[in-house]
């Protein structure tokens, strides 16, 4: 047949121009949908098979005694704590551990912190209390490091409740000199309504599950500001706490492991902390932790993919950068794709995907409560379904706004929180 001669040559290049972009993008939504559901369920299974190891790591280690006991140090920074500060010291004093002192060090609060410690505690030969000038917690952590004669030092929060029995498993690891710091169990203490029920849930099944797994490579982010235990001399040694991120807990971690040192993570010392209880408080916390969370990323980049320190350049990093700053913006997107997929011919794959994401997730949330000796009431996997579906775009919008604030070169304050003093243990 003769070629035809079209006098619409313009709008046929612009029709099929339209044409490829659509099916381009729709390709690539449908990729970037299937490749963010395979690389979370490939972390979720990698997470789970690292604590199952570490968990029968730990299994043949129990039962072998201890003599290691050294003195040591309890630092509790505070501001504007006089709700809880007092019980918090109340708690501490019920340790079971043979030889330790507090100190604690009022960050220039401006309400009663400062006179109701002193006030309750002045002839507590165990208890020195310290004030100074408002300078953070950082500043305040070091403050109290200064003043402290322990060789081992735990450091926990104002608002923390510990177990007396809490510092008693946290020293017996360091009876390996390459150990530099060892994190606590955090639970949430006050868990009074749906928003303090899904941070619960969160802190037994993301942040100590996930501690617990990246303790078999070495490869712990965060020893946790509510509870966590350091050796005094390796502190020394990187100068300890330093002031130029609002992650000062993270920061400090991964100077550790640049330094050599093993970091571990001991499930039985358990601290009930007070979590927020309003959304604006929660997004406040949550910004500070982001934020403060690309800081320390941003401030150890040349670490990443980095064979000098393979724990910290091939997993601590890339996790912290896919799955803390990469996948969560996308969040959203995969949310509507998966609904926008039920109405094409790949419905029947979008189902299978998140079903098997989801279904696995329930698995892997069970597992980290028997893990941490809590029964798991089945009631907690509609609280799981909503908060997959509602707590992951606060976590998306506060993620939002730390890139916002980072982008603009904008810098960020500690801030406070409200407190309540509804914690119980």
């Amino acid at each position: 047949m003769p070629p035809v001669q079209s006098q619409f040559t313009f709008s046929e290049d612009l029709d099929y121009l339209f044409f490829a972009i659509t099916f381009l993008w729709q390709h690539f939504l449908h990729g970037f949908f299937i490749i963010a559901i395979l690389l979370i369920i490939f972390r979720l299974l990698s997470i789970a098979l690292l604590a199952i190891l570490q968990q029968y790591k730990e299994k043949k280690q129990k039962g072998i005694p201890s003599s290691y006991h050294p003195k040591i140090s309890i630092i509790v920074p505070a501001y504007n704590e006089e709700l809880n500060a007092e019980r918090t010291v109340n708690h501490l004093l019920e340790s079971d551990y043979p030889d330790f002192d507090i100190i604690f060090v009022d960050d220039g609060s401006k309400d009663n912190t400062f006179e109701n410690i002193s006030k309750a505690f002045a002839n507590n030969p165990k208890v020195k209390v310290l004030t100074k000038p408002n300078g953070g917690k950082a500043s305040a952590l070091n403050f109290g490091i200064e003043q402290a004669t322990g060789e081992i030092l735990v450091c926990i929060d104002a608002d923390t409740m510990l177990r007396p029995d809490a510092v008693s498993k946290l020293i017996p690891l360091f009876s390996n000199e390459k150990v530099a710091a060892v994190a606590g169990n955090v639970r949430v203490g006050n868990t009074i309504n749906t928003l303090t029920n899904w941070q619960s849930i969160e802190y037994t099944t993301s942040q100590n599950f996930d501690r617990r797994a990246y303790d078999f490579v070495n490869g712990i982010l965060v020893v946790p500001g509510a509870i966590g235990a350091f050796r005094k001399s390796a502190l020394a040694e990187i100068d300890g706490f330093t002031t130029d991120t609002l992650a000062e807990d993270c920061d400090l971690t991964l100077r550790l492991l640049r330094a050599g040192y093993t970091i571990k993570s001991s499930n039985d010392a358990l601290a009930f902390t007070e979590a927020p209880e309003t959304v604006k408080m929660f997004l406040k916390q949550r910004f500070r932790w982001s934020f403060g969370m690309m800081q320390s990323f941003w401030k150890h980049r040349d670490l990443l993919f980095s064979f000098k320190k393979f724990n910290i350049g091939w997993i601590v990093l890339p996790n912290l950068l896919i799955f803390n700053f990469l996948i969560p913006i996308f969040s959203p997107i995969v949310d509507i794709l998966f609904i926008a997929g039920l109405f094409t011919y790949n419905a029947d794959v979008y189902i299978i995907l998140y079903l098997l994401y989801f279904f696995l997730d329930i698995a892997i949330s069970i597992l980290a409560y028997h893990y941490d000796h809590q029964k798991f009431d089945w009631r907690k996997i509609f609280y799981i379904f909503a908060q997959r579906l509602v707590y992951r775009q606060l976590l998306f919008w506060v993620l939002l706004k730390a890139y916002l604030r980072a982008i603009k070169g904008e810098m960020a304050l500690w801030g406070t929180q409200k407190r309540t003093g509804n914690v119980k243990n």
